[in-house]
């Protein structure tokens, strides 16, 4: 039972890491499309025209992305590990009690206070629009 558990997780950070992967690397196409369409002559020749500073726009953004993603894994990755820590906990089980001890509970909503369903999104955000004047109006 407990590896099924543990196969299901493993294949769902698979999952979310694939999609993730994916979607970088779609937007970073699509950015570098878009620089390139915009301004062709820039992007193949460089920003500086000296040939020792000269610098494709591509490798450019590939190194401005490398040390984007760099930076953002370490320091996500350094208050994950940081708040692991502080809390002392010593398994995912025990932090999730830990943290769930420690962060306020959020209310049911059973059986639900307002609307939940909503024929498209104009009905959605009118709904939401009217709730937002009725709660400023009733809290002065």
């Amino acid at each position: 039972m407990e590896n099924e558990q543990r196969f299901q997780r493993i294949k769902g950070g698979v999952f979310l890491a694939t999609v993730a992967g994916i979607s970088a690397f779609i937007g970073f196409s699509a950015t570098l499309a878009a620089a390139k369409k915009t301004d062709p002559k820039y992007f193949s020749k460089g920003l500086h025209s000296s040939a020792e500073l000269a610098d494709a726009g591509a490798i450019l953004a590939l190194r401005a992305l490398g040390w984007g993603t760099l930076y953002a894994i370490t320091g996500t990755s350094c208050l994950c590990y940081g708040i692991w820590k502080l809390s002392g906990a010593t398994n995912l089980k025990d932090f999730r009690i830990r943290m769930g001890n420690i962060l306020p509970v959020l209310p049911k909503n059973n059986p639900p206070q307002s609307r939940t369903e909503f024929s498209g999104l104009n009905d959605l955000l009118t709904y939401l629009s009217e709730e937002y004047g009725k709660k400023s109006v009733d809290d002065k």
